[in-house]
Order: structure tokens, then sequence, then C-alpha cells
């Protein structure tokens, strides 16, 4: 399967500058769930921000945003 690296550049909300896995999803994906983490697509802008990519993070996203329906890119 091809990477689609162009359509990716959409979607992706990561301000990490130096990451060699930007729009690359499927790596991304991969290497944060190694670390128990999720990839900042899954944060609003705020939250991506501190790069706290855990878990923990993110519940705490929504528990402090009720609207579970605006996740990710926001």
């Amino acid at each position: 399967m091809e990477c689609k690296i162009e359509e990716n550049k959409a979607f992706c909300n990561c301000t990490y500058e130096p990451c060699q896995r930007k729009y690359k999803c499927c790596d991304c994906l991969h290497y944060h769930r190694g670390k128990n983490e999720l990839p900042a697509c899954f944060f609003n802008k705020a939250y991506e921000r501190t790069y706290d990519r855990s878990i923990g993070n993110f519940i705490k996203m929504h528990g402090s945003n009720r609207n579970l329906s605006a996740t990710a890119v926001a």
C-alpha cells in the first residue's frame, strides 16, 4: 500500500518540526502506539502544542472539553 503523503498533509496537525514521520500516518501511528501514546491528529490545537501525546492527556482533553465530537484538528 502506497503512502498518500500529499493527501495526509491536509489532515496532519503535528507542529513538531524535526519529526521524520510527518505526513506518514502509518509510521506515526506505529511509533506513538509503541510508546503507549496517540499521534498529534488525535488532539486539538491547544493540547497538540504541549507535545504530551499520552493517553492520559487525551482523556484529560476530553474531560475539559465535553464536546467529544470535536476531536483532532480544531
